[in-house]
């Protein structure tokens, strides 16, 4: 195997659930070695999150925990905390999401630490953030997608509000939290220094926002819920054929025109309003009744075939066991199978950043509870005899 971009590289996840846990385990996709520490008997909340089950795993916790280690340590006890602090003494990185100000009860908060390991790079994911007045609001998926406003754009226009369908809140937390640990990393390269990196679910959600916020933030007007439809861009959406739904996407007044050909409707062209994008969003709702009625004239198959043709975005509207299943999907490797030792073959959706030289590898099964605890202590210079100390007080 190619070595890893992050070989040598250590983190200590003391995360949950999925924000975190998906930072931790990107870093460990590029091959860092990251060990997860979980409360003793329970564990991360995710794994009694089910079903479905695999085996006695819940796949909520499979999701985001390959490649780690496991090491359960109970941080509320004072000797828990001292091999917290022994663990971290080797790390590169920790990776933590408990509320502001909570660890710094324990003396694992990063000003304690960093007092004697300057170069500790310490990533925080809250809710909310260490600073502002919401800094001690727990936070969850659901709630900042709410807060934050993406399910006042998210829906039907004429129906509820509605969220994402993925926690996709957690997920981009995570990924900005993983560049932010990445960029500390090479910044430490050049000067020896590390440093607290505090993300936000409510920062992270507002930062995808993205051109939405822009068209509020530059023109003033309240972006709407447009449901499958783009607010910028028309004929930009779902649209029913004979037999079932497909998504157009046409970006350019030379792709409208080329549809226009193809679907034997020069009038849609030959319209002034309808030659521009502009003057197509401002005529939106009377193109795309017209539009609709062309599209169900025939069947998705046959009009894909025909975009496609013509170049023009199209794309059929695939349920996940049929994207999963996707020929393109599998030949990019992005579903894949780990062994477990105790479970056979789990299934993962696989890394999704390709780099030629240093790859990310799915290549360990997320650990069992408390899986390498006795290995990972031992690393530490914990004799056997202090190993069952710890585990008959319950530290471990």
């Amino acid at each position: 195997m190619p070595s890893a971009a992050l070989d040598g590289i250590r983190v200590i996840d003391l995360s949950r659930v999925l924000a975190g846990p998906y930072c931790a385990m990107l870093l460990a996709d590029y091959g860092a070695d990251v060990i997860k520490i979980e409360q003793p008997g329970s564990g991360d909340p995710t794994r009694a999150w089910g079903p479905p089950w695999l085996g006695d795993q819940s796949a909520y916790y499979l999701t985001a925990n390959r490649n780690k280690r496991g090491l359960t340590l109970d941080l509320k006890s004072a000797a828990g905390q001292g091999v917290a602090r022994r663990l971290i003494a080797s790390a590169d990185v920790v990776v933590e999401n408990f509320l502001p100000g909570a660890l710094a009860r324990w003396g694992l908060d990063y000003a304690t630490l960093a007092a004697g390991q300057p170069g500790l790079i310490y990533c925080s994911i809250t809710g909310y953030g260490q600073t502002g007045p919401y800094r001690d609001r727990p936070g969850y998926d659901f709630m900042i997608q709410a807060e934050g406003g993406i399910m006042s754009i998210t829906g039907p226009a004429d129906g509820e509000p509605h969220k994402v369908g993925v926690a996709i809140v957690d997920i981009s937390a995570g990924l900005f939290a993983a560049s932010a640990i990445l960029a500390a990393l090479h910044h430490r390269d050049r000067t020896g220094r590390g440093q607290h990196i505090d993300v936000a679910l409510l920062d992270a959600q507002l930062g995808w926002l993205a051109n939405v916020a822009s068209n509020y933030l530059v023109g003033g007007e309240p972006p709407a819920r447009y449901g499958n439809a783009h607010p910028n861009i028309v004929p930009y959406e779902a649209f029913p054929t004979a037999d079932g739904y497909i998504a157009v996407g046409i970006g350019s007044d030379a792709q409208y025109r080329r549809f226009c050909e193809l679907a034997g409707r020069p009038d849609l062209w030959d319209e002034p309003r309808y030659q521009t994008n502009a003057g197509r969003v401002a005529a939106r709702a009377e193109l795309i009744t017209r539009l609709r009625e062309v599209f169900a004239a025939r069947p998705a198959a046959e009009w894909l075939a025909a975009l496609g043709a013509a170049r023009i975005p199209a794309a059929p509207i695939n349920d996940i066991p049929t994207t999963l299943a996707d020929p393109h999907v599998r030949a990019r490797g992005q579903v894949q199978a780990v062994a477990h030792p105790t479970l056979g073959p789990v299934p993962q959706v696989g890394p999704v950043a390709r780099l030629s030289e240093t790859p990310a590898t799915v290549r360990a099964a997320p650990p069992m509870l408390g899986e390498h605890t006795d290995a990972i202590l031992r690393e530490a210079g914990y004799a056997d005899a202090q190993i069952d100390e710890l585990r008959r007080t319950g530290v471990i």
